[in-house]
């Protein structure tokens, strides 16, 4: 897209007068660095997080967003992190089109995540892109093709399989790859549990009202454009900012939330980075067509047979994290009043998973991961992806993979029952309605900039 064409298309999808207004001492100048520079798309509460607006690796030179007032809070923000007087871009486009913009965070709802990242990377900017991936197996596809065709470098900010101990397990994932890569628990399938007997708490809290009405939209916010690709609703407080999670249109409730940093680790930890499951089977109520609400238990199954079974009406709170074929099993770390502590990412610690052979004995597991050979290594340093092109351990593949369980897990929440997939064709197997949620269509004009070339 030329500049000049760029400017149509900001003037016929964004309307709001607001943005025209921007004082001049929000555009201070950017002091002299060496160092690459970043912008910052959407600033919500995931903004403020120590990935996005503090991260020192490089250099935050700019931000947008469609409320006046999260941009207003966001140059506050960055000047009293010492980034001085960034850049106020009108919108995204007008960031996407400065040259002076090397890597993008794209920190915005869900659905925007896949037309965005494919946006950047036409523009030929490297992509540090929020969780969850996309909301579809269709935008995953999309966004995983594309950006490895442009070469851009693409992160999706979740950071489990590769550092800090891993929520309520009490250990860092890498010596569960190892348990498992060297067939310490068998040589048959896995089954694994998430929920809060195993430290994972799927946050059903963030569930959406029905039959909402129409209210007056701020006249900060420009609606249209934050609806974007997502279909036209009319405003309503409880479908924007910070509750947005619970509508279908734009995330998947505390599923949406929290799988990928859940999911991908155990991806990586089950050796599974180049494959989905063949099927996935639900139990639970039926959904609204528009708001999230909760479900009982959802089971995605690989071709060898390993299940990853999502726990949400706590029936298994006594099943272990992950039970071998051998019958050897993997426990989180419990505190003495037995209850699992989730661990946050600030939080350092030296407890372990706990391990119980065949017959339900303890095992030393540090001494038996001592003497395991370790993974091969990842590149876990997205600032030197940038500068070597050496791409990320959480790239758009992996993200991809991850990504397509939870949304297929998602599919089969709102249709209410399982389907089987395919992980070559990346389809649902002989499934019309079940496809139709993996590849949901885009609201024009972002159809046409998420598909052209």
């Amino acid at each position: 897209m030329t500049r000049a064409s760029r400017r149509d298309f900001i003037r016929g999808v964004s309307a709001l007068g607001l943005f025209n207004i921007v004082p001049s001492s929000v555009f201070g100048a950017e002091a002299p660095s060496n160092r690459l520079t970043r912008a910052l798309i959407g600033f919500g509460g995931i903004a403020r997080s120590a990935n996005h607006l503090p991260f020192k690796g490089s250099r935050l030179v700019g931000l947008c967003d469609p409320d006046w007032l999260h941009v207003e809070a966001g140059l506050d923000c960055a000047e009293k992190a010492g980034w001085g007087k960034v850049r106020a871009y009108r919108d995204f486009i007008e960031l996407l089109d400065d040259p002076g913009v090397d890597i993008v965070h794209i920190c915005t709802p869900p659905h925007w995540h896949g037309c965005m990242s494919v946006m950047a990377a036409r523009a030929g900017k490297d992509i540090w892109c929020e969780k969850p991936m996309t909301r579809t197996v269709g935008e995953g596809v999309r966004v995983m093709e594309y950006v490895k065709a442009k070469k851009r470098m693409f992160r999706l900010n979740t950071w489990f399989r590769y550092t800090d101990p891993f929520y309520g397990l009490g250990s860092p994932v890498k010596p569960v790859r190892q348990i498992v890569q060297n067939g310490i628990l068998g040589a048959g399938p896995i089954r694994c549990v998430f929920g809060a007997g195993q430290g994972f708490d799927w946050k059903f809290y963030w569930s959406g009202k029905v039959n909402l009405k129409p209210e007056a939209c701020p006249k900060t916010l420009d609606w249209d454009m934050w609806l974007g690709p997502a279909p036209w609703r009319p405003y309503s407080r409880h479908r924007c900012h910070e509750t947005f999670r619970g509508y279908w249109d734009y995330d998947a409730g505390g599923l949406g939330d929290m799988a990928q940093h859940y999911l991908d680790p155990l991806q990586y930890l089950l050796c599974k980075d180049e494959t989905s499951p063949v099927r996935v089977d639900y139990v639970g109520p039926r959904q609204h067509p528009e708001a999230v609400g909760r479900f009982d238990r959802i089971t995605l199954t690989y071709a060898d047979g390993t299940e990853v079974v999502l726990d949400g009406d706590r029936s298994l709170m006594d099943e272990p994290f992950l039970r071998g074929s051998n019958g050897v099993t993997v426990w989180p770390y419990r505190e003495s009043d037995g209850t699992v502590h989730t661990w946050t990412p600030k939080e350092k610690t030296d407890r372990w998973m706990r391990m119980l052979d065949a017959d339900g004995r303890e095992m030393d597991v540090k001494r038996l991961v001592a003497e395991l050979p370790e993974p091969p290594p990842q590149q876990t340093d997205f600032i030197d992806s940038c500068k070597t092109r050496r791409r990320f351990c959480l790239n758009e593949e992996t993200g991809f993979r991850s990504c397509t369980m939870f949304n297929l897990a998602i599919a089969a929440e709102r249709l209410g029952r399982g389907f089987a997939f395919d992980p070559v064709s990346l389809h649902a197997k002989d499934d019309p309605a079940a496809d139709r949620f993996l590849y949901q269509s885009m609201r024009a004009p972002w159809a046409h900039e998420f598909y052209r070339d």
